[in-house]
């Protein structure tokens, strides 16, 4: 596929402003629905195992959380919350997001503490949207990984997105963060109705 040729776009002002504004209410909702789905799930259910080759909602679940508290180094410079304490008292079967492993590891995934768990997710959440709500909009357009990318990020959807310059914050934020998570909400929502639950919205 041939490197983008095109020149970086410049978002004027209050055209950033706007997009952050959307960010940062997206966000929430997005929040507000795991919230929700977690709510209205036991740990039976989110531990559910359905058959060989279908992951659990446990692995959806700390995969999406881990993989967002750990891309906000990427993004921020701050280390991610999650640390040897938050491993013992979650108790994760695997102590891995799992983004490099396969189905056949991770389908092992379990929740050893849905309340620690639950605690984990909301300091995740409430960390994310303390960034948006201070960040400058100009800081939007600030290239995080730049060309010619690391394997480790060339091979994901956000180096697709990505301009000519690399992957902004935004891009990170968008595919890292709010898009990473709506992709994991729908296998939640899929594992929920194999457990007898309904989905999130309508």
């Amino acid at each position: 596929m041939p490197e983008p040729t095109a020149a970086e776009p410049t978002a004027t002002e209050p055209t950033a402003a706007l997009v952050l504004d959307s960010l940062r209410r997206r966000m929430r909702a997005l929040h507000s629905l795991y919230e929700d789905a977690v709510a209205t799930m036991d740990l039976d259910q989110v531990n559910h195992f359905e058959r060989a080759g279908v992951l659990p909602i446990a692995f959806s679940l700390f995969h999406i959380v881990n993989m967002m508290d750990a891309s906000f180094l990427l993004m921020t410079g701050v280390p991610p919350i999650w640390d040897e304490n938050w491993e013992r008292r979650v108790r994760p079967a695997i102590p891995d997001h799992g983004k490099h492993r396969t189905v056949e590891d991770m389908v092992h995934q379990r929740i050893g503490d849905y309340g620690a768990f639950q605690e984990y997710m909301a300091a995740v959440f409430a960390r994310t949207e303390r960034w948006l709500a201070g960040l400058p909009a100009a800081d939007l357009g600030r290239v995080v990984v730049a060309r010619p990318f690391p394997e480790q990020i060339a091979t994901t959807y956000s180096a697709r997105v990505a301009g000519p310059q690399g992957v902004t914050l935004l891009d990170a934020a968008e595919c890292w963060i709010y898009q990473h998570g709506l992709r994991h909400l729908g296998e939640i929502e899929l594992a929920r109705g194999l457990v007898g639950l309904g989905g999130m919205t309508s």
